[in-house]
């Protein structure tokens, strides 16, 4: 296999769309919590939780659409921990993330092992499967590439559309837009910034525990503590790729998934043989932080980011 026979593949592209999956959720929940003026470091702890708490309520019993809605409710729960920290009480974002995230990680990890505690590995569920849509999977190249994914990938770019049109199209995606820019002119208007403050940290928050959702109820069928494996911080890189706009920040997830398929399939090429598997490994991660500096210099932070609001301060 030879570097244009990788480009040319629809498995390869079909495998980027799976890889970005997750991301795409979780960027878009990220997104909008910046929006709004909080940094939400807590990202890859709630991804962590969300991994776990779908696939054990699916593996209780529930349908897999009702794991996925136990994930965001799960998610929404550590979001209203977090924006009540950080904006109401006002303590530093950065601390309250790195705190979240630890937090997440470790009741994930105590729950496990109270629900499971002679389990050696944990069980297996029955994951999504691909849906062939017909007419359209049928289409040469396309057809696998586009049309054969899972319906939480579906669901992945309708909520960047979702989110695209609030944020752009209704007054509430001004409102939060404003929190994050200039919070005293959304507080002039008579409208609450710890409330949309808030409630962007526990909507973005739900959204990221779908994506770590995903991970177990889509691209696998079981739970391991290391599958978000750093996901959560590339999502906020992301977000600034993005430029804190939903249709750049989807073309960043699916960038550096693009670079993990490759990286990938090229272990399977001559070069692999020679290479060590780390700088593979690597690859993706290095290629990615060079396309942020270069798109980063151009991105307009919003100006209220991580600054706390207290009414009828200046």
């Amino acid at each position: 296999m030879d570097l244009f026979d990788i480009f040319v593949s629809a498995s390869f592209w079909a495998a980027v769309l799976r890889i970005a999956s997750p991301l795409i959720f979780a960027t878009m929940g990220e997104l909008i919590c910046e929006r709004a003026g909080v940094l939400n470091l807590g990202i890859e702890g709630i991804m962590v939780a969300g991994a776990f708490a779908g696939w054990i309520a699916v593996w209780a019993g529930l349908p897999l659409w009702g794991g996925v809605a136990v994930a965001m409710l799960t998610g929404m729960g550590l979001g209203l921990v977090h924006s009540v920290l950080s904006v109401p009480f006002g303590l530093s974002q950065h601390v309250v993330g790195v705190g979240m995230t630890l937090l997440a990680t470790s009741l994930t990890f105590y729950t496990y092992r109270v629900v499971l505690p002679e389990v050696s590995s944990p069980p297996k569920i029955e994951a999504f499967q691909p849906l062939d849509i017909p007419g359209l999977s049928q289409i040469p190249f396309l057809g696998e590439a586009l049309f054969s994914q899972t319906a939480l990938t579906y669901a992945g770019f309708v909520v960047v559309a979702l989110v695209a049109w609030v944020l752009y199209r209704t007054p509430l995606g001004l409102a939060v837009r404003a929190a994050g820019e200039s919070p005293a002119a959304v507080a002039a208007q008579g409208l609450s910034v710890t409330g949309i403050r808030m409630g962007a940290v526990i909507v973005g928050s739900g959204l990221m525990a779908v994506g770590g959702a995903f991970l177990t109820l889509s691209a696998f069928d079981s739970f391991f503590f290391e599958m978000v494996n750093g996901r959560g911080w590339i999502c906020i890189a992301l977000v600034v790729f993005g430029a804190w706009k939903p249709g750049k920040a989807l073309l960043g997830a699916l960038l550096f998934a693009a670079f993990d398929a490759f990286q990938i399939r090229l272990q399977q090429t001559p070069m692999g043989q020679v290479v060590p598997y780390q700088v593979f490994l690597m690859m993706p991660y290095v290629l990615s932080i060079l396309a942020l500096v270069v798109m980063s210099r151009r991105a307009e932070v919003p100006k209220a980011l991580m600054v706390p609001f207290n009414k009828g301060e200046r």
